[in-house]
């Protein structure tokens, strides 16, 4: 039975120990700020903010979009993450007129970390690491919990006082105004964001492919009506035991995702792929949240140039890989498109010279897939090379 990826990289965690920080029923410190939504028990969800033992600046810890620029090492943010201690309440996802959700609104529209003092029915204990978020520290239903004066970031104190903006377009502002994405994607977890009968908790895991989804779509509405690229482009990155390459085409938007993970446990190579057509995709990606955050990127990339293009993306996971979420690909291909990129005429040269960067033969991935198979019969090329034994 082929193994899915969800199922693969749950396996993959389950071997991975982490070791978090130990505190007591009461902690004292900072929240960088940051807040997480489980998904488990909805429409009621495990609310609550992610606090830090440490005082001062702590914002690094959860702000993913400065840890590829400043060369963060894996266990670096692994580091950062087991700090972290999250404190929980049970509550429905539309009370958010409860003072404990409130402060957690607080927190997500903070412009700096922010001194809190909690009170756990427990001492928190052990550590989260999926396949499908950021790992943290240890957690403990929280009891009491203060935050000092809270200093907001501009924008979205606009927007969460703008009770009658939808949050399609709230989002799309925030975004152009250069608001982070960890930033509006907290806020909008905890119902800081949208027209006032439509907010809502929304789990953090969803709050992600939520955003990445909600710019993506606006972004291809305008790049659909863009002219073509008239070359092949290859742009390629890598950190954190990943490598990217990946390949803008001179068609109209069509869309494939191939990931590969090489030898993680075992021997095992893998590959995991999932495509859109130029009517987009209507059901859930099988490869999960990174599917979309990629999308959103490249086509963040294609508005600012006001071009339409076709996109493939490879990615090779290594030994040593550790699950750290969906920010390790937006990050990772956000650097890749802000560097120099190497033109091509064909796509079997632009594929010959991936094939010098990654470790699994391009042929491999031309049999897992659809629409390079396609792009390179419509060529009428011959796939003899592709399809020889690598």
């Amino acid at each position: 039975m082929k193994t899915t990826k969800n199922a693969y990289l749950a396996k993959l965690t389950e071997q991975i120990q982490m070791k978090s920080v130990k505190v007591g029923k009461n902690l004292e410190g900072t929240t960088p700020p940051s807040v997480f939504i489980g998904r488990w028990s909805y429409p009621k969800v495990y609310a609550g903010p992610m606090m830090s033992s440490q005082m001062g600046d702590t914002s690094i810890m959860d702000t993913p979009e400065d840890w590829i620029g400043q060369n963060k090492t894996q266990d670096e943010i692994i580091n950062y993450r087991m700090n972290l201690v999250r404190g929980k309440q049970l509550i429905k996802i539309d009370d958010l007129e409860n003072p404990f959700i409130e402060k957690l609104q607080y927190i997500s529209l903070a412009s700096k970390s922010i001194d809190s003092e909690a009170t756990f029915g427990r001492r928190p204990t052990g550590s989260v690491l999926t396949e499908d978020s950021m790992p943290h520290g240890p957690s403990a239903v929280i009891k009491k919990f203060d935050i000092d004066a809270v200093k907001w970031d501009r924008q979205l104190e606009k927007t969460f006082y703008d009770t009658d903006l939808k949050s399609t377009d709230a989002i799309v502002n925030l975004h152009n105004k250069d608001v982070p994405f960890t930033a509006m994607q907290k806020a909008f977890s905890v119902g800081a964001i949208g027209t006032k009968n439509k907010r809502k908790l929304v789990p953090t895991r969803w709050s992600i492919t939520a955003c990445d989804s909600t710019l993506a779509d606006e972004f291809l509405k305008k790049v659909r009506k863009f002219e073509k690229l008239d070359t092949y482009r290859v742009f390629e990155f890598g950190a954190l035991n990943n490598y990217y390459v990946i390949i803008l085409t001179p068609t109209e938007w069509q869309y494939e995702w191939y990931e590969a993970f090489i030898r993680l446990m075992k021997n095992e190579e893998l590959i995991f792929s999932d495509y859109e057509t130029n009517g987009g995709k209507k059901e859930y990606s099988i490869v999960g949240g990174c599917y979309y955050t990629a999308k959103m990127v490249v086509l963040d990339y294609l508005m600012q140039i006001k071009k339409q293009s076709g996109l493939l993306i490879l990615r090779e996971a290594y030994d040593g890989y550790v699950p750290l979420g969906v920010f390790n690909v937006r990050e990772n291909i956000k650097e890749a498109m802000q560097r120099p990129y190497i033109e091509f005429e064909t796509l079997e040269s632009c594929l010959e010279y991936a094939g010098t960067k990654l470790r699994i033969p391009i042929n491999r991935y031309v049999k897992q897939g659809t629409l390079m198979n396609e792009m390179l019969h419509t060529k009428q090329t011959t796939l003899d090379m592709y399809f020889k034994s690598g």
